[in-house]
Parts: C-alpha cells; structure tokens; sequence
C-alpha cells in the first residue's frame, strides 16, 4: 500500500489514464477481495530486454482483485480457481491477459507499445497526449534521426520536419541554417534561427547536447503552439528532452563510430598543358618562366583538400530507484574536414540527479552540462577560391622548400593557396556550461509548483596568426590577434500547474513567471604585429614590436547586460475527449526595446475537434482517427539584440582615425547609434488550420496544415540626413512579410509481420515568402539592395534586392540575351537595345528567387529479425542558384593570369564580357539526394550482463539528381542573401561510417 500512495502522488508526466489505473489500484489493495479464499499466484514481470519492470498493474479480470509490481517487478494475489484470467497493463507497453490454470507462478514480458510511446508530446512548460494537441506540432523520437557524421544536433531533424529547412555547409566548424516556415525577418544570425529549449531550460545552447543524449525533439510550428514564449518564438520552438532512467531500471551504454569523408565534388578546371595549350590557340603569348611557368602540372584543389577521418563516442549510464534517478554521460566527437587545417573537436559532460522526499511530493533536481569545443580553421575566403584561381602551371614549393609566390600578380587567386594554409590561422577555444535546478512540489492532489533556476556559461576564445611568410601580412612580421569575450544568462522560472478531470471534463492550467538576464562581450580583443620570429605565434603579444600605434588595434565591443521579464499563463480544456480548446497569453518585457515599447502581449488561441470520437464515426471504421485544429496566435522577435539596440551610444565613428590633442594621440569619439524610444520587437501573427487522421487502423496516418504567417514592425536600419540625427543611420520598425504555406505528412506501415516491418513517411511543404512593405512616410524607400557580390568592375553591383511585391532573395540581374558575331557576350538595357559592354547598375531587372517552392523528404525502415535497414531522400525544388564562382571563372582574358574552367573552353577568347554576373549564371537549384542510408543488425545474446549489440554501416549524400553546375545546390537559403555561390563555397563531402551502439 505504501508503494502505491507513493507512485499515486509522483511523477511529473503521469497522464490522466495513469491516475485512473493507479487510482483503481488503491481501491483494489484495501479492497475485501483479498480475503477470498482460493490459491496465491506470484510472479515477475520483465521489459523487453528482460529486466524488472515495477509499477505494472496485475488485475483478476471481471473483478476488483488487483495488486502492482514491486521494484523488483514482483507480484502475488489471491485468485478464486483456475478459471481466472490475469490482466497485465502498464503505461507504455502493451496489456497482456494469462488465463491461470494450474499454474502458481506466472512470468510475463511485456513488450513496449510503440503508439503510446510516441503519443506524449513535449509543449511549452508541460507535456499533452498527441490527440489533444491543438496546434502544429511535430515530436520526432530518437529513433527516428539521422544517422552519420552530424556537426550539431541540429541536423539530426534534416528532411524529418515538414517545412522546417536545415541546409548543412561541409564545414565542420559552420553551423547548418535552419529556417522554419520561411524567413520572416531582415536581420542576419540568430534573428532567424528557431528558438531552443532544452529540458525546460529557454535559450540553451544546442551545442550543449551530443545527439546520443537525446530522447526527443518536438517542433512547435505555429503560434498558437509557440506564443508561450513569447518575444522570442516567431521562428518556431525546438523542445529537445535528453534522456532519462526509468524506475527500477540500471542502464550502462556506450555508442561509437569511424568515419571516412571525401569530397563529392570539384570544379573542373583546366590542366596545366590544357591551360597552355588554350593561351596558344588564341594567340597568347607563354606565361611568363619561371615566375607563371615552371613546367609543373599542380592540381591545387588536390593539394588544397583531404580525406578526412572522423570519430564519435558516447558512454552513458544511469539508474533509478523508488525515490531517486541519476545518470550522466561523456561524449567526444572529432570531425577533420576535408579542407586542410580546418577540423573541430568537441567533448561533452552531462550529469543528473533527482531526489523524491516526502512520499514523493517533493522532488529536487540538478543537472550539470559542460562542453568544450576546440576548432581550427583558415582563411577561407582566400583559400576557396585560391585553389580555383591559382595558375597550375607552377609548383607549390621553391627548390629550397619555401612556398612559391608571385606576389606581383593581380586576378581573384593571386596567392598561393597551400602557402595562405600553412601561413595563416584562426584557433577558437569555446567552453559552455549550463547548471540548472529544480524544485518540484505537489501541493495538492493535481497542484503542482514548479522553481527553476539555471546559469549558462559560454567563454570564447578566438586566435588568429598571420607569420611573417604571409602574403596577407607582407612586411609585417607576424601579424597576431587575440580575443577573450565571456557571455552569461540566468534564467529562474516559476510556474503552477493544475491538471484535473471531473466526469467529461479535463482542465489543465498553467501560471508562471520567468526572468532572464544575459550579460554579452565581457572581454577585450587586441591586434598588434613586428614579431622577431614565428614560434610563439599568437602569444605573448608583449613581445611585439609595432613600428607605430596605428599597429595596435582594440576591438570595437560593448559590454551588454539584457533583462527579460515576463508572466504567462494557459488554460486547457477538454469535453468528453472530442472537443479540446487552449488559450495562453505571455507578457514580457525587454530592456533591448525603446523606453515607450518594453513591454509586449502575445496572446493565442486554438481549438480542436476530435472527430473520431462523434457516434456517427463508428460507421466508418475505415477511418481510426480524425481531428480537426484551428489556431490563431502572436509571437515575437526579440533575438540578436543587445541592450544598447535603442539607446544614443557614443565609440570610434566609422574611417575616423587617431589624432593629436595638445600633444597626445587620442581616438576620436562621436555617436555611433541613434536613439528610438519608440523601437519594439517584431511582431508575428500566424493562423493555422490543420486535419490529423488515421486509416485502417492507424496503418496509414497523417496530417494537413495550412498556415498564414505575418510579420509586422521589421527592424531596420535606415540611412537619415545628419540635419535631423546624430548619427546618419536609423534602427526602426516599419516592414512587413508575410508567409503562407502548406504543409502534408503521410506515415504508413505498408508491411508489418513477426518477422518483417516497413514503416515509411514522406513529408512535402510549400511556403510563399512576400514581402509587402518597407517603408512608411517617415522612412520612404523603394528598395533595398543586397548581396554585394564584387568581381572584376562590379565591386559597388548588387545581386539581389528586396522590394514589395517580391520575396526575400530576389535576384536582380542583367540579362543575358546571347553571343554576338564576334563571340561577346550581349546584354539588354532598361530601353530595350542591346549591347556587347557592360551594363548600368539601372539596367538590372528582376530574375527569379532564391526562395524554393518545396522542400520535401521521404524515410524508410525496413527490419527484418535482427536486421534494420533506413534510407532517407530529400530535396528542394523551383528555388534559383546564382553561381557567382562559375562567373568568376569565366574569364578567358584573364586566363594568363589565372586559371579558367572547362566552361571556358566554349567561350571566345575575345568575350570580354564572359564574367559579368548577369542571369546567364542563375540556375535551377533543385535537386534530390539520397541523403543518408544504414543498415544495421542487432544482436540480443541471453546474457544478464550485455543487454543487445548492433552494428551498423551508414552512408551519407550517396548520390544527388541535380542539374545545377556548381559543387553542390544546397545553398545557406538564410539571411538577407539566401541562394547565393560566390567563390567561397566549403565543398560537400560523401561520408561511411561504421558504428556500434551496446546496452549492459
């Protein structure tokens, strides 16, 4: 009985049938049954991997007679003859009934029920069952990610999510773009990235997390969902829950992988003797011996890139008991790269505890999470498209081995790309740490109070070396750069939460407060130069020798420290499980924002109708499940600001330089931002509707979304006239987007048998992206123009422009019209004529979007025995590519000075005009890849000690079905500059890895 008082009142996601069965359980142990006579049944109950599994409720069906497991999954009742039947059920797995018999010991395994499993959904501040969910919201389960070599845990939802957008970098030090929805913003970073919580904790670091910790990841999509977290939630919400012990069990896993990478793609440039032989063909003369020509034949992207070794491991354990779980875990992960001198080494420490007191009423909770990232890096935006450009005529090394430079040279690749490697580098030290506590308190039967508080920690350290063989620092002697900056946020939430059922009705309420502090670029940065030798690089600036102060050079930052507070609170309600309604506001009040709008509401609504659950239903039992949601909420963007976002800041004006006062050299200082009383967060108001159904029973499921997305009050920067303002640059609100989109998800099990299962899923999204204001009468612009691309003559030319009517990502561009009679490339003006040189910048017109009209994914399982087989495809398809690289390239004059691709061989020599970045160089960027494919077995040997075995090989970017001509079309579609090639594109790589993931 005591166990059972206890279990009644704990545990933190006990749903409203696990209150019934315990509730039941009370009544069945006092209950007068015990005393029949009859005979004592005793047994155990095991869990799929044969261990002990309490809490299962052993009831005699037909009766009140019932009794739950102990801890070590024991039982023992009374049973009135050998025609009972014993009913075995517990939350999670599937029931089982045993008719007694003879027997006097009954053992059962219980397998888990993977439908009950996956129906928890995690929600702002609590968890629901997925048929009461009223908004659009996407849980996957761990074992439903992606496999293979993962930079962050991020890309584990890549193709998974209907209208969530993650495009990877083959950069291991880059972190992937993720766009949910499409962008709603004009500002850069993580303005439009989706806001992350991780066990509870807001704004925590993804980086904190090693992919094998994770239980779940649920996206909150629209805002009826998100608008609990108000100001920063306009991107969507990520809910990562790591995982935990279960009661009674132990656990002790340990998870590993070796992976090789290679690049899956280069440009094809021209040989050294195809080079020569192209400049004698059209007449020109031989490169210059030995300073172009040295008769070598230097492949410089061979030279330039690896292959690359990766590795993975993960050990965890963890127990838990009747009034404690803990667990803690170490994972390290080392990515080499493919591009020379670049790789990323990250370890990550976790460890938890929870305690129960007082009958389970009171539970405390601390949790410690530390990762420590160290990264290499070069100059990538010399190296990249170095090892295009750099002439394969001459060899890397002189005879005495020092790196061979013309440094006389002009063109886009004059340096020597293994000499801008080996001389030049960037080391960045990060160590994050997040500590957060818990307290818990039922307070009354359904009453629970929750305190939280937690601390996140996050200290970067950047170094940077040019040595005195530098072609980027000629004469300089060593050029050195270090940086030390530290961030804080503290984050204490408080909240109550009430969940009770009376008859058909359920009610769950939510009230809490939240504050947040974080405190940014806490440190110094400083440059100074005039080395004596290269081996200290970077340290020990002290030994320095700068000829003059304008050597030394202090980086430009401000100490910020932000608050955030806020009060929320939601109501749920259901009737009779078929009508649901939610309801939640949050207030929240910023110090980024001007003194007249700190403080913002972001109120929502929803409502669902579970149709299934109507009596006319049950002449249909083709249909198994069937709901209807409608939802309308507002959330905001308040991310990437700063406290001194609104505020007049004085610092060094831009190009003002020291000068002399009464003798002393002073910096000059004058404002550098102007104030805006009146700045408040964007605004994001979205209306959702959306069809959740099941076919056959549950063998097909899905769901229909269909959303508008608006938001208002865009931030940004407009120039002034100084006549008005301090400052000729202005922070506002005044633009507009709106997105609107659809969004399917089908999920089926075509095969399902003792032996063999196929589960698939596919998922399609369509978003348009508009952009309808960006300007009023104070502010009255008609454009705005992006993507400076630079280039031989266009260095001030725009690629893209943002204008009403449009999307962001909009290409404006020349137009090609073709070659004239002499071979040169031709362009149409604004009037209409045609010319052979090059055109005005008034001359652009508009040519496409960088926005894409679907993105989709498609995933399969197939398991047969102890053999599991996955696939995933996913792609993009009616989004545009400028291939500024190819452009670039294709520059035939140039071809004695740099090299040219094979492109170029079908151009004339005489086309002076080959270059321009004109709509000659927009391409298709759709494409479908087999992303990822894995094929596993299991091994589950009878052994107490060693649980289950599986070894694996996974593939990564098997193949991709594109006509794009560029390294790969998985263009960053973030920012104000999506879509966009231009010479500095980390190349793709193709991964196998072999793994083995052991349970004890």
């Amino acid at each position: 009985m005591k166990q059972i008082y206890k279990r009644f009142l704990s545990g933190s996601c006990i749903h409203s049938r696990q209150w019934v069965l315990l509730l039941c359980a009370i009544i069945f142990s006092v209950s007068p049954a015990f005393s029949q006579t009859g005979k004592t049944i005793k047994g155990t109950v095991t869990d799929e991997k044969n261990e002990p599994l309490p809490g299962v409720s052993v009831v005699v069906a037909g009766t009140t007679v019932g009794v739950m497991t102990d801890i070590k999954g024991n039982y023992s009742l009374n049973v009135s003859g050998e025609n009972a039947v014993l009913k075995f059920t517990s939350i999670g797995y599937t029931s089982k009934e045993v008719r007694v018999g003879t027997n006097t010991t009954i053992n059962v395994n219980m397998l888990p029920d993977a439908k009950q499993l996956k129906d928890v959904v995690v929600i702002g501040y609590g968890t629901s069952s997925k048929k009461d969910v009223t908004g659009a919201i996407t849980s996957v389960k761990a074992e439903d990610f992606n496999a293979g070599v993962l930079t962050t845990p991020a890309e584990l939802l890549q193709g998974k999510v209907a209208g969530l957008n993650i495009t990877k970098s083959g950069d291991p030090n880059k972190q992937p773009a993720t766009i949910l929805r499409g962008p709603s913003t004009f500002r850069e970073g993580a303005a439009q990235e989706p806001f992350y919580v991780i066990d509870g904790v807001p704004g925590a670091s993804i980086d904190l997390l090693a992919p094998a910790d994770i239980e779940s990841i649920d996206v909150l999509k629209d805002a009826s969902s998100t608008a609990i977290y108000g100001s920063r939630a306009s991107n969507g919400v990520i809910i990562v829950t790591t995982k935990k012990s279960k009661t009674g069990q132990t656990r002790l896993s340990y998870s590993a992988y070796g992976a090789m990478e290679k690049v899956s793609k280069t440009i094809d440039m021209l040989t050294a003797d195809e080079l020569r032989k192209y400049l004698a063909d059209n007449g020109v003369k031989p490169l210059a011996k030995p300073i172009d020509d040295d008769g070598s034949n230097t492949n410089w992207q061979d030279l330039a890139l690896k292959t690359s070794y990766s590795q993975n491991h993960n050990l965890s354990y963890g127990g838990a008991g009747t009034n404690s779980d803990y667990g803690a875990s170490v994972n390290y992960y080392k990515n080499n790269g493919v591009l020379k001198n670049t790789d990323l080494e990250r370890t990550v420490f976790k460890g938890y505890i929870n305690q129960r007191f007082f009958d389970d009423r009171l539970k405390l909770g601390l949790s410690l999470t530390n990762s420590v990232t160290k990264k290499n890096d070069v100059f990538q935006a010399q190296v990249l498209p170095g090892m295009l450009f750099y002439l394969p005529t001459v060899s890397p090394y002189n005879p005495d081995g020092s790196y061979k430079e013309n440094l006389t040279r002009t063109g886009s690749g004059p340096l020597n790309p293994l000499s801008l490697i080996d001389n030049n580098f960037t080391k960045t030290d990060n160590n994050k740490t997040l500590i957060n506590g818990v307290v818990q308190v039922d307070i009354l039967k359904g009453l629970r109070f929750t305190l939280s508080g937690s601390t996140q920690k996050d200290q970067n350290n950047i170094n940077t070396y040019l040595n005195s063989k530098s072609g980027l620092a000629i004469g300089a002697n060593g050029v050195a750069n270090r940086s030390a900056y530290n961030s804080t946020t503290n984050v204490a939430e408080a909240y109550l939460n009430y969940d009770r059922d009376f008859g058909l009705h359920s009610i769950k309420l939510l009230g809490g407060y939240s504050y947040q502090q974080d405190r940014t670029n806490d440190g110094f940065g400083v440059q100074t130069q005039g080395f004596s030798n290269d081996n200290l690089t970077y340290n020990n600036l002290f030994l320095s020798n700068p000829t003059s102060l304008a050597q030394i050079q202090f980086n430009q930052n401000y100490i910020s420290t932000l608050r955030l507070i806020s009060y929320y609170g939601r109501v749920q309600y259901k009737y009779n499980d078929k009508y649901l309604l939610q309801a939640s506001l949050r207030e929240d009040g910023s110090s980024a924002f001007g003194l007249n709008e700190r403080h913002g509401y972001f109120p929502a609504v929803s409502a669902g109708w579970r149709i299934i659950s109507e009596k006319f239903m049950e002449s249909l039992p083709v249909i198994s499940d069937l709901k209807l949601r409608a939802g309308y909420g507002v959330s905001g963007n308040s991310l990437g600001f700063d406290a001194f976002t609104a505020q007049l800041i004085y610092g060094i004006p831009p190009g003002g330089g020291k000068f002399l006062s009464n003798g002393n050299i002073t910096n000059p200082i004058g404002p550098v931002r102007n104030e805006n009383l009146d700045l408040k967060w964007e605004s994001t108001s979205t209306t959702n509707i959306g069809l959740d159904f099941g076919l056959l029973n549950n063998r097909l499921t899905g769901s229909v979304d269909y959303y508008i997305k608006k938001t208002s009050d865009l931030i940004y920067t407009y120039q002034v006239s100084t006549t008005q303002y301090f400052y000729p640059f202005f922070t506002t609100n005044v633009g507009r987007i709106k997105n609107s989109g659809i969004e399917v998800v089908l999920n089926a099990v075509p095969v399902k048998s003792q032996s063999f299962t196929w589960r698939t899923s596919f998922n399609v999204s369509h978003n348009k992206n508009i952009v309808e204001s960006i300007s009023n009468t104070k502010f009255p612009i008609d454009y705005i123009q992006t993507a400076q691309l630079g280039g031989k003559g266009q260095s001030s030319l725009s690629s893209q422009i943002i204008q009403p009517g449009y999307a962001v990502g909009t290409y404006n561009l020349w137009h090609y019209v073709g070659k004239n009679e002499n071979g040169v490339s031709t362009y149409q003006k604004a009037d209409g004529s045609i010319i052979a040189s090059q055109p005005l910048s008034t001359d652009q017109r508009i040519a496409g979007s960088a926005q894409p009209k679907f993105v989709y994914g498609w995933s399969n399982t197939f398991i047969y025995k102890n053999f599991d087989f996955n696939f995933l495809v996913r792609g993009v398809t009616g989004n545009k590519i400028l291939n500024g690289t190819l452009a670039s390239l294709n520059n035939p004059a140039d071809a004695k000075i740099q090299n040219i691709p094979r492109f170029t061989l079908g151009e004339s020599f005489k086309d002076v005009n080959a270059y321009l970045m004109s709509d000659r160089f927009l391409e298709s960027g759709a494409y479908l890849r087999l992303d990822n494919a894995t094929l596993g077995y299991t091994i589950r040997p009878n052994l107490k000690t060693i649980k289950s075995v599986r070894l694996y090989l996974s593939g990564n970017n098997i193949f991709i079905i594109t006509n794009y001509r560029g390294i790969d079309p998985e263009i960053n579609i973030g920012g104000l500059t999506p879509g966009i090639d231009n010479k500095d594109f980390y190349p793709k790589t193709r991964t196998l890895s072999v793994g083995i993931t052991a349970s004890f």
